[in-house]
């Protein structure tokens, strides 16, 4: 058949017509059709003939008229009337080898966008997990790349990070999605902040515990930019959308530095006037302050210290008044 694959599609007759029409309104390729085609002929043939196992058996179309044919070690052994029981055999595998291509298109025009945000529709729940339709695919959203405490109705329409190619619980191909990773809030700022898509305001690093505070670190690549402001956005209104698309989640912005002592303090935040020495050797930074700004530093059950720690690299240490003791006793 691969043979005259060519002759098939171009000759003017029903057969290739449908072919043609089907592939052009699927976006498939016609070899998948006719090999489908072959596959459904062969196992009606199967069924209701005499089948050799060490024989070689084959379809043939013919171009001209689009006739079928069952060869035999080449030999034409096509019963009569078969082309009837044939296409009424072939019909429902035909259409299933149509939607299963029509279905890996759609996936592999979505697996393009992977890094990407893209917009959908929860279609439907199983289990602890969702599936999103996104163009014609039903994408999958697993439990731990839901947001926790998030609520998800059906028909809502949300935005997702593209995650890749993956599986569902029933081993079905899919595109994985996602609304808790970092890089989902990394990509819904790139959607927001021009300067970041023209490429004079740069993501360093970001840092998230989804669904209640992310830290983002951001610098500038052109002089008299202020990366932080930028992505903030006139009365905070860039910095909001990103908050409204993910539940209210707190952000803070953090203006980027290679200096560590500045970067720390600043990933810190909102804690103010804070001492911070290194331990270049350990990777550990020791910080130092009134009780109050520590306080802050260290955030709710640890939260702020440790999104810091995370986004900057290094172990923070918050010294208390009685570790700061012990830490000048050791040293003296």
């Amino acid at each position: 058949m691969k043979a005259n694959l060519k002759k098939i599609l171009t000759a003017r007759n029903e057969f290739s017509a449908a072919i043609n029409q089907i592939c052009a309104e699927r976006d498939i390729e016609p070899i998948v059709v006719l090999e489908s085609i072959e596959e459904a002929i062969l196992a009606a043939y199967r069924k209701d003939y005499e089948w050799d196992e060490e024989a070689n058996y084959e379809v043939d179309i013919l171009p001209e008229t689009g006739e079928l044919r069952i060869l035999k070690d080449g030999k034409d052994i096509t019963p009569s009337g078969f082309g009837r029981i044939a296409a009424q055999a072939a019909k429902q595998v035909i259409l299933q080898k149509v939607r299963e291509a029509e279905k890996d298109v759609a996936i592999a025009k979505l697996l393009e966008k992977q890094g990407q945000v893209v917009s959908g529709s929860i279609f439907r729940k199983e289990g602890p997990n969702y599936y999103v339709l996104i163009g014609k695919v039903e994408a999958f959203l697993p439990k731990k790349e839901q947001v926790p405490g998030e609520e998800y109705q059906l028909n809502q329409r949300m935005r997702f990070l593209v995650k890749g190619e993956g599986e569902t619980p029933r081993k079905t191909k899919t595109v994985i999605v996602s609304r808790s990773d970092p890089e989902f809030v990394a990509q819904l700022f790139f959607q927001e902040v021009p300067e970041m898509r023209a490429g004079s305001v740069v993501i360093k690093n970001i840092a998230r515990e989804s669904g209640q505070r992310t830290k983002i670190a951001v610098t500038s690549t052109r002089a008299g930019v202020d990366p932080v402001g930028t992505c903030v956005g006139q009365k905070g209104v860039r910095v909001q959308t990103v908050i409204n698309e993910l539940g209210g989640e707190k952000i803070d912005v953090i203006q980027y530095s290679d200096n560590p002592v500045m970067f720390i303090a600043a990933a810190l935040s909102p804690a103010e006037g804070l001492k911070i020495e290194l331990d270049e050797k350990k990777k550990i930074a020791y910080v130092y302050g009134d009780p109050e700004q520590l306080a802050l530093a260290i955030g709710k059950e640890g939260q702020n210290v440790r999104l810091a720690s995370k986004l900057t690299g290094w172990e923070i240490e918050i010294m208390s008044e009685e570790k700061e003791k012990e830490l000048k006793q050791k040293k003296s």
